[in-house]
């Protein structure tokens, strides 16, 4: 799995298990719906660390939460 899929997969496990919504999320995330869609629909393929910063405060988790889960673990290689 690439990186990009796995952080669009933990953003929608995490409005899942907090019972948001993606807009909600952007909001309380303090970024654009717009935006948040685009890497929710994998249009943005370079999510920046402040981006994932700020949804982490909309989620009231720290960076550290949302990189600790499984699904970073078998990440593929980006240099090859």
């Amino acid at each position: 799995m690439k990186v990009e899929e796995a952080v669009i997969i933990r953003i929608k496990d995490l409005c899942f298990s907090n019972q948001i919504t993606p807009n909600m999320l952007a909001y309380t995330s303090a970024i654009s719906p717009s935006t948040l869609k685009n890497i929710l629909y994998g249009k943005s393929s370079n999510v920046g660390v402040i981006t994932i910063a700020k949804i982490c405060d909309g989620l009231n988790i720290t960076l550290q939460d949302f990189f600790s889960d499984d699904i970073f673990s078998d990440l593929e290689q980006i240099i090859q």
